[in-house]
């Protein structure tokens, strides 16, 4: 059951709310959105009921949501929400574009990289700091350094930053660095580290998980609204199948439910889904044809030099060509560019 305040609901009322729930043994969770402030409840339905907490002060109507995941649910909230990162949106009106190095190598190829994203009209960046690989033996990131070149390069470019998060022990420190937090597919389903992001204020893009349905991935947002953050973008990133030709199969199907399903954003990584430069571009163009919120590019000066994932980089100017053809589909979907 989730509760919807009225508009003007004082946080004297808001907190009654959420005391009689406890009261009766319950859970509260408080999310403040720009209109309505929501309380999800966790708990035995039926003892919710008996509480009459619609005819509670400050109580506009009760929501009962027969999904297992409630606060980013498209039941609650119809409108599709708009997620905002520093000055760039992501949602439903707009295409965006966020690129970047899969991984902050060093200062000038962060910059290189940045400034070419910025060229191309990306409007986010993104690059990795802290770089949770299969082996332990690959290039885990610079760290904090990273996150220092990463503003460098928002202060260079005025592109907010995007950038994974691995522990909980980091959140504050990646947050005081930047924009958006991202969660990793290997990361999707660690409950701990999705209530401490949903904890901040800060977005999160949460990418889905190597091997999750659908329901699992928007189960992770559930982890994250349920803390009272519900600026949260969901990507898709292709899943593992017994395909081999492509590094995981880009699920445009699955990304299309989560819209469905949900009212979240929800873009696409073209870059990781497929492990391929080659196969970078139809699935980008693939992904706004079929109502993608945005894609997430991985662009490098040097590929063949890259310490991560150099196979399925872009080059600056392939990276511009692919921005032109996406701009061109953008006007023909009647779609703007973010």
């Amino acid at each position: 059951m989730v509760v919807v305040m009225s508009r003007d609901a004082t946080e004297a009322q808001i907190e009654r709310v959420a005391e009689k729930v406890r009261e009766v043994g319950g859970e509260a969770f408080v999310s403040r959105g720009t209109v309505h402030t929501i309380i999800g409840l966790v708990g035995d339905t039926a003892t919710f009921r008996a509480l009459d907490l619609d005819n509670l002060p400050g109580v506009d109507h009760l929501i009962h949501v027969g999904k297992p995941y409630k606060m980013v649910a498209r039941s609650l909230h119809p409108q599709p929400t708009i997620v905002k990162i520093g000055p760039a949106v992501v949602g439903r009106e707009t295409f965006t574009i966020i690129a970047g190095p899969c991984a902050v190598e060093s200062e000038e190829q962060a910059l290189e990289t940045a400034r070419a994203a910025k060229a191309a009209g990306a409007t986010i960046l993104r690059g990795g700091a802290f770089k949770p690989r299969s082996s332990p033996y690959s290039f885990q990131g610079l760290g904090k350094r990273g996150l220092e070149i990463l503003a460098e390069c928002r202060e260079d470019t005025g592109l907010p930053v995007v950038t994974e998060i691995v522990d909980s022990r980091d959140v504050d420190l990646v947050a005081e660095w930047a924009d958006a937090l991202q969660i990793g597919t290997r990361n999707m389903q660690n409950f701990e580290l999705l209530k401490a992001v949903g904890a901040t204020a800060k977005p999160v893009l949460l990418k889905r998980g190597l091997s999750a349905t659908v329901e699992e991935w928007l189960m992770a947002a559930e982890y994250i609204a349920q803390r009272g953050n519900s600026q949260i973008v969901l990507c898709e990133r292709g899943i593992r199948t017994y395909e081999p030709s492509t590094r995981n199969t880009l699920d445009l199907s699955g990304m299309a439910v989560a819209q469905l399903e949900s009212h979240l954003p929800v873009i696409v990584d073209p870059s990781h889904a497929t492990g391929h430069k080659d196969l970078v571009a139809p699935m980008a163009r693939a992904a706004i044809a079929g109502g993608a919120d945005g894609v997430m590019i991985d662009v490098h000066p040097n590929p063949g030099e890259a310490l991560c994932d150099g196979p399925q980089a872009l080059r600056p100017e392939e990276m511009l060509a692919l921005a032109k053809d996406l701009e061109a589909l953008a006007g023909v979907l009647g779609r703007r560019m973010g």
